[in-house]
């Protein structure tokens, strides 16, 4: 498989071979400017970059079928078709037409069915009109005849091309107008690094108190004053509130200095969040999975744009968050309120401990496999 250099490792440790594609730009990244290097990142240029280097990495890489992420679909389309492979959509989060919502990287907004299905046939021309050279250029690269970018995406419709997304139905239900093909198959989990332990000084701090509160913000950039910013306002709220706090660095490098907060890099959290007593987060696919999986009441910190608003919502939907707190707008008064609001109101705990029996309860690996395993007999029989 193919991931991102950050990950190499993570994946190595559970036997898996794997290959680096570089998601980068070709220049060093202004961490002053988390914004303008993400909007480099999903550019054309960017996205030309990365489908390059992927078609790179598996040129000398046999395959059966592909399984391909958002981001992999641009250069992973006209790969499948070179090879006369079949290949399959993996997605954490609903990108396609419905009327139920809008696709979920437009944020937490609903304006009812009619405008909700407008907005999705809009970002999928969208996306069309800004990717189409780029994925041109991908076929013209593998011998592939030119073919509009619409036609194409009507060929997959037609084909009732799959399409797997792996968050649960109880979280998520799968809209009825769906067409067919796009199938909910319950949570993909990480598998636990062969061999991992859990750092000792993280082992201590936790055995040492009450449970605490975990707070991060993921993979997200942030500036130097920014990330000082945050650090600051998570130790007043965690002292506002008397409780003990777990911060994750992630990739803003946040750092809390108190004796009753410890700062940790990665972790898994299928270890972490059975230890902790509720957390809060920048509502990424998988974090928010995680907490849910744990029934854990969560405190909603989305940034703007992406995907992370719209989990925040369904969140506040189901009665597991007492709170949306837009990151640009946090403030330790607030996040101080919401997670004593977490940690008190009994609601939030009871409906994130129902939507974890639930979540328990699903197989969505095994259904991957199963499609998989469809497509390739279909494809070899």
């Amino acid at each position: 498989m193919t991931a991102t250099p950050d990950l190499v490792d993570e994946i190595a440790a559970c036997r898996l071979e794997v290959r680096p594609v570089d998601f980068a730009p070709d220049h060093e990244i202004d961490l002053d400017k988390p914004a303008k290097a993400a909007m480099e990142l999903l550019s054309p240029k960017g996205m030309r970059r990365l489908g390059e280097n992927l078609l790179a990495a598996l040129a000398d890489v046999p395959a059966d079928v592909l399984l391909l992420s958002p981001f992999a679909e641009l250069a992973g389309h006209p790969l499948a078709e070179a090879r006369n492979i079949p290949s399959i959509g993996v997605r954490l989060q609903p990108l396609s037409t419905t009327s139920a919502f809008p696709p979920s990287l437009l944020g937490a907004w609903s304006a009812g069915p009619a405008v909700n299905r407008g907005a999705g046939r809009f970002a999928t021309a969208m996306f069309d009109r800004i990717y189409g050279k780029t994925i041109a250029g991908f076929r013209d690269r593998l011998g592939l005849p030119r073919v509009a970018q619409r036609s194409l995406r009507r060929r997959r419709t037609n084909a009732e091309w799959p399409v797997l997304h792996g968050f649960s139905p109880s979280v998520v239900p799968r809209p009825g107008d769906w067409r067919p093909g796009l199938t909910v198959t319950g949570y993909w989990w990480p598998r636990r690094p062969i061999g991992w332990e859990p750092p000792g000084e993280l082992v201590s701090f936790l055995e040492s108190g009450s449970p605490p509160v975990f707070f991060g913000l993921g993979s997200l950039m942030l500036s130097k004053s920014q990330t000082t910013h945050v650090s600051e306002l998570v130790r007043q709220a965690l002292h506002t509130v008397g409780v003990r706090g777990v911060v994750q660095a992630g990739g803003a490098g946040l750092h809390v200095r108190d004796d009753t907060v410890i700062t940790i890099g990665a972790v898994p959290h299928d270890w972490l969040f059975g230890k902790v007593a509720t957390v809060a987060h920048s509502c990424g696919a998988g974090t928010t999975a995680a907490g849910l999986r744990a029934g854990l009441p969560t405190v909603a910190i989305p940034s703007p744009g992406g995907d992370q608003p719209f989990w925040a919502r369904r969140l506040h939907e189901l009665g597991v968050s007492p709170a949306t707190l837009p990151r640009p707008k946090l403030t330790a008064e607030r996040l101080a309120r919401a997670i004593d609001t977490a940690l008190t109101e009994p609601s939030h705990r009871t409906h994130a401990e129902q939507l974890a029996t639930r979540i328990a309860e699903e197989d969505g690996a095994a259904a991957v496999v199963a499609k998989v395993e469809e497509l390739v007999d279909k494809h070899l029989g």
